[in-house]
């Protein structure tokens, strides 16, 4: 089986990093290499700009270019010749997030995101997404301990509301690619949830 690109998306607070290891090791049971990265981040420059969307006090627009500037290192850099010698890439974020972050969050244009996918990416896409559904008010609750919280982190309900909203209209538009997972439910379900996706079998 050819090398595959493997992105985890959801909310702040969804749990979606927690399950990274869990789904690294899976793959690598199954005799498959990888590598896992993030997003944004993944290069020395990816994590500078990391640090100013995170922590900088910028434009949604200036949010944006930042973001696939930074995909751009990434892709040249780390995933596209990941691919190309065989190794799985388990990423946390990708362009769906911009989507549903900036676009759907912030409201930014989603043409210009769009246009900038096409740029960027080159038609690049994940073969799975899989993206950690639940209400919002459930995932504040959970990333109500984090000490010193990020800009994006910081928000209101209702900027979450939207995001959410985001994703889930991206799951519908492509649903042969993203995968929704309930991830309200208990540690374990939410690992049954993931071991019946074909690609993590």
């Amino acid at each position: 089986m050819k090398a595959r690109f493997i992105t985890l998306e959801g909310v702040d607070g969804a749990g979606k990093s927690s399950f990274v290891p869990w789904i690294e090791q899976r793959l690598r049971a199954a005799g498959r290499p990888v590598l896992v990265t993030r997003e944004p981040g993944g290069t020395p420059a990816g994590e500078q700009l990391r640090s100013i969307l995170l922590h900088g006090d910028v434009r949604p627009e200036t949010e944006v270019l930042l973001l696939f500037a930074a995909r751009k290192e990434h892709l040249d850099k780390v995933i596209l010749p990941a691919l190309r010698a065989g190794t799985w890439v388990l990423c946390d974020r990708f362009t769906d997030a911009t989507f549903a972050y900036q676009g759907s969050g912030r409201g930014v244009d989603r043409e210009h995101i769009a246009h900038l996918e096409r740029w960027i990416q080159g038609g690049v896409q994940p073969d799975l997404t899989i993206l950690f559904d639940l209400p919002v008010d459930v995932a504040r609750a959970r990333s109500a301990s984090a000490r010193h919280p990020d800009r994006f982190e910081s928000e209101q309900m209702d900027f979450f509301d939207r995001v959410r909203a985001g994703y889930r209209m991206r799951a519908t538009a492509d649903p042969g690619r993203i995968r929704v997972i309930d991830a309200s439910r208990s540690m374990s379900e939410v690992e049954a949830q993931l071991a019946a996706i074909e690609l993590l079998r």
